[in-house]
C-alpha cells in the first residue's frame, strides 16, 4: 500500500458545511480526524482563487484561540487537489441547532462570552473576513465548544471603520436571532444586541471590547473614571509626603 493511500482516508464531503469558494470536507489524516477545505471546482484553476487560498493559510497559520478553528496545514490532497487541513472540528452548527429548536442556555452563554472572545482576537490581528453567520458557528459533537470557522482571508494594519461596525452589527443579528429563538429575557443581552443593530453606526458600540465590556456590565467611561480617581489620590498622597505636615519618623 502507497504512503498516499494510508495518509488520507475516509475522505467525505460536507456540503451544508461548504463556503462561498470552498468545499469542506472530513477525512483521517495517518488515521486522525481533521477537516480539509479546498477550492470548488470551477475555482481550482483560476491564478485569483489560487492566491486567495494561499493568503488564507498564510494569514490563519499563526493565528491562535481556542474558539477559532486552527490551521495545521496546506498541501496536495489525491482526487480534491490543493486544501488547507484544519483541527476537526465536526458537529452542529448554530444555524441548524436554531432550525431543530436545540438551542441552549449554555450556547447563549458561549455566544456571550467565547464568540466575543474571538471576534475580539480577530479584531486586534486586523483580519478581515466574511461576515458571521449562524453557519460558520461550530459547536463540537463531543464536547460542545464553540469554534469559528471561516474567519479570514486578509491581514491589514488596520481595519476600517466600516468593518469594524459590520462585525458588531452582524454580531447583534446573530445575536438577536438567537435570544428570539429561546426566548431568552436578560435585559443585558438584549441591550446589547439592540444597541449593536442600531441603523446609525456610530451608535453601535466602538469595537468588540467595548461589547465585551458591555456584556461583562462594565464600560469603558466607568474605567476612565476609576483611573482618573486612583491617580489624583496618588497625586494627593505624594503632596502630602512633600508636604511639612507628613508624618515626621520617630528620632533614633
Amino acid at each position: 500500500m502507497t504512503q498516499d493511500a494510508t495518509r488520507w482516508t475516509e475522505i467525505e464531503h460536507l456540503p451544508e458545511w461548504d463556503e462561498e469558494f470552498y468545499d469542506i470536507y472530513t477525512a483521517k489524516k495517518f488515521g486522525k480526524w481533521v477537516m480539509i477545505k479546498t477550492l470548488k471546482p470551477e475555482f481550482r484553476d483560476d491564478p485569483k482563487y489560487m492566491e486567495m487560498i494561499e493568503r488564507e493559510f498564510d494569514v490563519r497559520y499563526n493565528l491562535a484561540h481556542p474558539n477559532i478553528v486552527m490551521i495545521n496545514d496546506f498541501e496536495e490532497i489525491p482526487g480534491i487537489g490543493r486544501c488547507i487541513v484544519c483541527d476537526d472540528v465536526y458537529g452542529d452548527t448554530l444555524r441548524k441547532l436554531l432550525n431543530e429548536g436545540k438551542v441552549t442556555a449554555a450556547h447563549v452563554s458561549q455566544l456571550r462570552h467565547q464568540l466575543v472572545n474571538a471576534l475580539e482576537y480577530i479584531q486586534t490581528n486586523h483580519i478581515v473576513h466574511p461576515p458571521l453567520r449562524p453557519e460558520n458557528i461550530i459547536f463540537t459533537e463531543n464536547i460542545g465548544n464553540l469554534k469559528l470557522i471561516d474567519v479570514g482571508f486578509e491581514q491589514r494594519p488596520s481595519l476600517t471603520p466600516q468593518e469594524t461596525a459590520d462585525d458588531i452589527y452582524n454580531y447583534g443579528k446573530v445575536l438577536s436571532e438567537v435570544l428570539e429563538a429561546t426566548g431568552t429575557t436578560d435585559p443585558t443581552l438584549r441591550r446589547v444586541a439592540k444597541k449593536c443593530l442600531d441603523e446609525n453606526p456610530r451608535h453601535r458600540y466602538r469595537d468588540m471590547q467595548e461589547v465585551h465590556m458591555a456584556l461583562e456590565n462594565r464600560s469603558s467611561r466607568r474605567l476612565y473614571l476609576f483611573v482618573i480617581a486612583f491617580l489624583a489620590v496618588m497625586v494627593l498622597l505624594l503632596a502630602w509626603l512633600s508636604s511639612p505636615y507628613r508624618p515626621v519618623p520617630p528620632a533614633m
